[in-house]
């Protein structure tokens, strides 16, 4: 039920239904009044317009196709004149894509055909925990995104957006820009704060594991499950499942995966029903999702499905500005783990770390900070206490081959990634495991790149 001073701040219909069946309406009216809301309904896009400019709702539920448009016009007539509205849309069966597409235009989320009752609790749960935030003075920002960067407060912009949103959104970025915070800023400034965030990372499952890790098992369904088990899906109920490094999934849990997602519902191992389920997917990788979907090593469909949104995480070089702060802040973090008093970077450290290239990001910038207060003889940082690659230095770190200006783009690309792959493999003997470690990818991705570029092993 929604709370009753909830309830009483609303002085109408708190949604606005809108659908030409007749009996959808009155199945969704008294759906909603058992969960302790008034609704008003619409047969058309001029009726719901008309009944948008007459009175203000707090959720607006629109099916896809109506007698004179569809539900695209109503979300993005919602989006440009009455902004706050939460909108879901209702689609068939099977209509994966109107959903996305629906997404991408602003809706706040979908229900599938025939909705349910707990489909349609867990949507009026979300819509009102997220207006209750937008009212509370108190709420939280995403202040420890730190770097005031134009790249940074882009960032932290999109975020609070995003959080608004039930959408998908997948997070790109180099290894150690922050992936995962980001994920979990939305995650925190949303309406589902107060429910768990579950961070799952894809490539450290064993593939022979991954259903029962994702999914859960009763017991019995395999040797050694000697009592149920709830997987990721179970434990993020009700709120956000963050799949790192999704990129490294196997096609055949990218099949299962694109089923939970795309109805709601899992089936645990050994169990004969489904389950249903409520969670928000965010996703990362800092492989390229787009040339592995080319190359059959990723689902197209469920790129489409996790990629409705995109917010992309600045590599540290990318903004530079910020290397200060960041260090301040890191360097005062460590202080305090470590009971020592807080170090500063001299002028030359400054320096140092404004031009190197930071192939870990920041991620790289906390270890850099720690080794030198290992090494450094008192609170003030120098340059040769950082220990820096000289090879990620200056411009010489960006040196690429050259290409003409008629060069085929992805020829020239290929050089750039086959350039950087023989350096890592020169500097570890021919160590792939090593060389796919300073490259920041998997072994498999490294594997995988040697394939495509022709290398030989």
């Amino acid at each position: 039920m929604i709370p009753n001073e909830r309830r009483a701040r609303s002085s109408g219909p708190d949604v606005l239904i809108v659908d030409d069946e007749d009996d959808i309406r009155e199945l969704l009216e008294l759906s909603l009044l058992r969960l302790g809301l008034a609704s008003d309904g619409a047969a058309t896009l001029a009726e719901a317009r008309g009944l948008l400019a007459e009175k203000r709702y707090r959720l607006c539920l629109t099916d896809m196709r109506l007698p004179d448009g569809d539900g695209l016009e109503l979300v993005r007539h919602i989006s440009e004149n009455v902004s706050d509205l939460p909108v879901a849309v209702i689609t068939a069966f099977g209509s994966m894509d109107n959903a996305v597409t629906a997404l991408k235009a602003g809706a706040f989320d979908y229900l599938s055909k025939p909705v349910s009752i707990d489909q349609l609790r867990a949507l009026v749960k979300s819509v009102f925990s997220v207006r209750g935030k937008e009212e509370d003075a108190g709420r939280k920002d995403s202040s420890s995104l730190i770097g005031e960067s134009p790249a940074m407060v882009q960032v932290r912009s999109l975020i609070e957006k995003l959080s608004r949103s039930q959408a998908p959104v997948f997070i790109s970025g180099e290894s150690g820009s922050g992936k995962e915070r980001a994920a979990r800023m939305i995650h925190e400034l949303g309406p589902r704060s107060a429910a768990p965030f579950v961070a799952v990372n894809c490539g450290a499952i064993p593939e022979n594991l991954m259903e029962s890790e994702f999914f859960g098992a009763r017991k019995g369904a395999f040797t050694g499950a000697d009592s149920d088990r709830e997987g990721f899906f179970q434990a993020a109920h009700g709120g956000t499942l963050f799949l790192d490094e999704v990129g490294d999934l196997p096609l055949p849990m990218q099949v299962k995966l694109l089923r939970a997602i795309q109805e709601k519902k899992f089936r645990r191992l050994g169990d004969t029903v489904e389950t249903a389920v409520d969670v928000r997917i965010l996703s990362a990788t800092h492989q390229n999702l787009k040339a592995m979907v080319e190359a059959a090593r990723f689902r197209q469909d469920l790129f489409y499905r996790l990629n409705v949104i995109e917010l992309r995480m600045p590599a540290l070089r990318e903004r530079s500005e910020d290397i200060p702060a960041l260090a301040r802040i890191l360097l005062g973090r460590l202080a305090e783990s470590s009971g020592m008093p807080v170090a500063r970077l001299a002028d030359d450290a400054v320096k140092a770390l404004a031009t190197y290239s930071f192939p870990g990001n920041v991620r790289e910038l906390e270890n850099i900070l720690e080794r030198a207060l290992a090494l450094s003889s008192g609170s003030l940082i120098h340059a040769d206490d950082l220990l820096l690659d000289p090879a990620d230095m200056g411009e010489s770190s960006h040196a690429t081959p050259a290409t003409s200006g008629g060069a085929d783009l992805q020829d020239y690309l290929d050089e750039v990634e086959r350039h950087a792959i023989e350096e890592a493999l020169e500097k570890s003997g021919g160590n792939r495991t090593a060389a796919a470690r300073a490259l920041g990818v998997t072994f498999r991705s490294l594997r995988y790149r040697l394939e495509r570029l022709g290398m030989k092993e």
